[in-house]
C-alpha cells in the first residue's frame, strides 16, 4: 500500500472521530515525533493502544 492510500485510508477513519478525540489523538502524534521514540517504540506504542486500548478507542471515536 502506498503512502497516499494509508493516508486516505486513516483519513477514512478519522472522520468517525468526535472533535475531542480528534485533538487528543493529534497531541499524542505529536509526542510521537520528539526524539526519545525511536521507529521501534512507535510500533511498541501502537501496538499497545489497538491491543489494549482498543474499546477506549471505540469511546472516543464516538
Amino acid at each position: 500500500m502506498s503512502k497516499d492510500e494509508i493516508k486516505y485510508e486513516i483519513n477514512k477513519v478519522l472522520d468517525q472521530f468526535s472533535d475531542k478525540a480528534l485533538t487528543e489523538l493529534l497531541n499524542y502524534l505529536k509526542t510521537l515525533k520528539e526524539p526519545r521514540f525511536s521507529e521501534n517504540n512507535f510500533s511498541d506504542s501502537l501496538n499497545k493502544i489497538f491491543t489494549e486500548d482498543h474499546n477506549l478507542l471505540l469511546k472516543l471515536a464516538n
